[in-house]
Parts: structure tokens; C-alpha cells; sequence
């Protein structure tokens, strides 16, 4: 492989700033820049210097040999000062070197996968790290960072393994006196997988909204409050108010973060019959938006019913609690009552969504385990009709074996990786 070269920390000025050099001339890259480099593993204090001998910068040095780095490639790294004008020069004093390049984006990453540092799942979660904004994003991704994902993979291979083994000793012996039935152990076994792979299905949804954000509609009736209640919860004005109906055109949405949970909450369109062209687009999109949203937060005045209606977990409330003698179940985004009750409400909700959350969290997850569920079932009905079946149930639990190498990136999974690791800056 080539030698690659970037920088691994954020562009533009900073304390620090690490350029890391992967690759088979990494070490002699040091060396010519720093004129000696520490011992593998151990940091050291270098001048570095430009082809003339002028000085560049002074850097701190860390050097990991083949096999011990997180590329598994000979890797050189250099902390310099995070000056634009110091990082310009040591990136043009590597580029100018023969045998090195700069690295593409999440270059350093897919080269942990190719030579076995990273499973494909690893990579996805390191990715979902890089971005997370809040505590349950970053546990997540770190669950499928630490390798769960992979490591569940390989429980039910192993298992499917055996189970396939079994099946293929009756028809290699065929012709002779085999005196136990092995469909009891291999049930066993093939049950005891669909159920884990069951359970983790089961839990996509949630991990993939905990990786992506759930979002929560607050919809009502024109002047309702919606856009003052949605204020009121970011803490800033997101959102126009006034005192005339028809305000929000549009949806407006605002990111938050509740206990650990990322959360956009929506600010629709007053729902309302008008002739105003612009208006009603307005409440087309917020009927949408609500329709699609995780939970909806409906606002009522007086007798007024909610628009559609809402599903069991959605919230209703009375609007303008500032303005009632009886607060019970009542919000005002002007005054702040009821506001922290809403919050707590919302947080029970989606927590409770996450609480049987799995360790596989995107929709190829979901997929690769969806294709091994239905080739364990086929296997299954094929080893009840008896033995006349049984190379055909062992070719489905080879079928279920490919899914869930592909799950980890052992198998079929060329089409993805340039999708996935352009994702990555320059650095990783």
C-alpha cells in the first residue's frame, strides 16, 4: 500500500494539531523530517526540519510498528503547535516525498478494516462516535465500537456452524447405521438463534433513532401557543410569535438534548381550513411531519379536540395555562408552567422506547439479520420434512452463516464501503 498522510485533528487554529503519516515508509517520513524518532511506542521531543535544514516546528513524536497501530500499518504521529500557517508547512514538507500521499477521506479507517483491526460494525460505530452530541449517542456507539455487534456475529456463526456440521455428517454417512437423530440438537440450536436474532431486530428501531435523533411534533390549532411552548423549551426564540394566527408558515425545528437523548422538536403549521395558498402548503407539511414524528404534543383550548387522532403515547395538553384558573394538565411556553412536567413527560416516553434497545443500530443491521432469520426458518421446515431434506437445510444455514458475515464485513459488502467511509474526514 501507498504511505498516507493528513491531518487526524480538527482544521484551523488549536493548542495541538496531529498529523498522522500510515504506511511502509511512515518511519523513514519521521526520520527525514525529525532526523531520529523515539522508540515504537514511547513519545519524544523533535526539532523538525524542511529539506534545507530550516526549522519547521518543535513536535511531539509517537511511532507504533506493523501490526500494533490502529491502521495495523507501521504509523507515525506529530503534535505540533495548531498553527495553520506550522500544519501548512509539515503537510507540503510530506507531500514533496516521494512514495507518500495524502490520505482520502476515512482512509486510515478503512485500512483498519482491511487489515483486520476494525470489523465492518466497528467502523460504523466509530463513525456514529465521531458524531454524537449527546451521553446515549456516545454509549451506543461506543457498545458497537468495543466490538459487541461483531462479537454476538460470531456467537450465532458458531452456533449455526455446529448446527450446519450435524446436518452434513448424516450425508456424508449416509449409507451407513448413524444411531442418533441430530434434528433435536440442531433445533436447539437453530431456535436458540432466531430468538437472539429476534430479540436484536426487534431493537433496530429505537438504536437507529438513538443514532439519528427522535423527533417530537407540537401541533394545535392556529395561536395556540405552539411556537411560544416551543421557545420556551429551546431557551432562545427559534421560532416568530405574535399575536396573529397563521404565523409559522413552515416547519421549524430545534435540536435539543433530553437526559442523554437527542430530540428535535418540531414547530408546525396551525392546523386550520384557509385560502392562503403559502399557509396551507404550511399545514400540509405539518400534518406530514406529525404523522411521521416519534410523539406528538397536541395543544387544545377549551372544548377543542385534537386535530387527528393522537396514539397512545402522545401527549395532550390545555394551552395558555397562564391564562386558566384550573393549570391540571396545562402548558404555557409565556409564562413556564407546566413546562418542566412536559419535558419530564417526553423524556419517560422516549426512554422507555430505549430501554430494550439492542447493540445493532442501522438498517443494513437490520437487513443482514432479517435475511438470517428467514433462511433459519426455511432450514427449520426443511429439517422437519426428514432426512431427504437435509442438504438443502444445510445450504440455508450456509445462507443464514453468508447474512451474517455480511453484518460484520467479512462477505459481499464492496458496494458499501465508499459510501461509509467518505463519511470520514481526512484524518480518520
Amino acid at each position: 500500500m501507498d504511505t498516507i498522510f493528513a491531518l487526524a485533528t480538527a482544521h484551523g487554529k488549536a493548542g495541538v494539531a496531529v498529523i498522522r503519516v500510515s504506511g511502509p515508509m511512515a518511519f523513514a517520513a519521521g526520520e527525514t523530517l525529525a532526523g531520529s524518532l523515539p522508540e515504537v511506542r514511547k513519545a519524544g521531543l523533535r526539532l523538525l526540519k524542511d529539506g534545507q535544514g530550516v526549522r519547521l516546528d518543535e513536535a511531539l513524536i509517537l511511532c507504533f510498528e506493523d501490526k500494533a497501530s490502529f491502521t495495523g500499518e507501521a504509523v507515525v504521529e506529530f503534535q505540533l503547535h495548531g498553527s495553520t500557517a506550522v500544519i501548512a508547512a509539515v503537510l507540503r514538507e510530506l507531500g514533496n516525498m516521494d512514495g507518500l500521499r495524502q490520505a482520502d477521506p476515512g482512509e486510515f479507517t478503512r485500512r483498519a478494516l482491511e487489515n483486520g483491526r476494525l470489523d465492518l460494525a466497528q467502523v460504523e460505530g466509530l463513525a456514529d462516535l465521531i458524531e454524537a452530541e449527546t451521553e446515549a449517542q456516545r454509549r451506543q456507539a461506543l457498545r458497537v465500537l468495543s466490538g459487541d455487534l461483531g462479537n454476538r456475529a460470531e456467537e450465532w456463526r458458531r452456533d449455526l456452524i455446529r448446527a450446519a456440521s450435524l446436518l452434513e455428517a448424516t450425508i456424508d454417512f449416509a449409507d451407513e447405521d448413524i444411531p442418533v437423530d441430530v434434528s433435536p440438537e440442531v433445533n436447539e440450536l437453530l431456535d436458540r438463534v432466531i430468538a437472539s436474532l429476534s430479540k436484536e431486530i426487534a431493537g433496530v428501531s429505537a438504536a437507529e433513532r438513538v443514532r439519528t435523533g427522535f423527533e417530537v411534533a407540537i401541533i394545535g390549532a392556529p395561536n395556540v401557543g405552539k411556537s411560544t411552548l416551543l421557545n420556551a423549551l429551546a431557551g432562545r426564540d427559534a421560532a416568530i410569535t405574535s399575536e396573529y394566527a397563521g404565523t409559522t408558515r413552515d416547519v421549524i425545528e430545534v435540536r435539543m438534548d433530553l437526559a442523554g437523548l437527542p430530540v428535535t422538536l418540531l414547530d408546525t403549521a396551525g392546523l386550520r381550513e384557509t385560502q392562503d395558498k403559502v399557509e396551507e402548503i404550511g399545514i400540509q407539511r405539518a400534518r406530514e411531519r406529525a404523522g411521521l414524528a416519534d410523539l406528538r404534543v397536541f395543544l387544545v383550548e377549551g372544548d377543542q379536540k385534537p386535530d387527528f387522532e393522537p396514539q397512545p403515547d402522545d401527549i395532550v395538553l390545555k394551552a395558555k395555562a397562564d391564562l386558566l384558573d384550573d393549570k391540571s394538565g396545562a402548558v404555557s411556553g409565556a409564562s413556564g408552567e407546566g413546562v418542566a412536567n412536559l419535558i419530564d413527560q417526553i423524556t419517560e416516553r422516549l426512554s422507555q422506547r430505549t430501554a430494550n434497545i439492542g447493540i445493532a443500530t442501522r438498517e443494513r443491521h437490520r437487513v443482514s439479520m432479517q435475511n438470517a432469520v428467514a433462511a433459519l426458518d426455511e432450514a427449520k421446515r426443511l429439517v422437519a420434512m426428514g432426512e431427504d431434506m437435509t442438504d438443502i437445510a444445510a445450504e440455508e444455514m450456509r445462507t443464514a452463516i453468508r447474512a451474517l458475515d455480511a453484518l460484520v464485513g467479512r462477505i459481499d459488502v464492496e458496494n458499501l464501503l465508499d459510501e461509509i467511509f467518505a463519511s470520514f474526514c481526512l484524518g480518520k
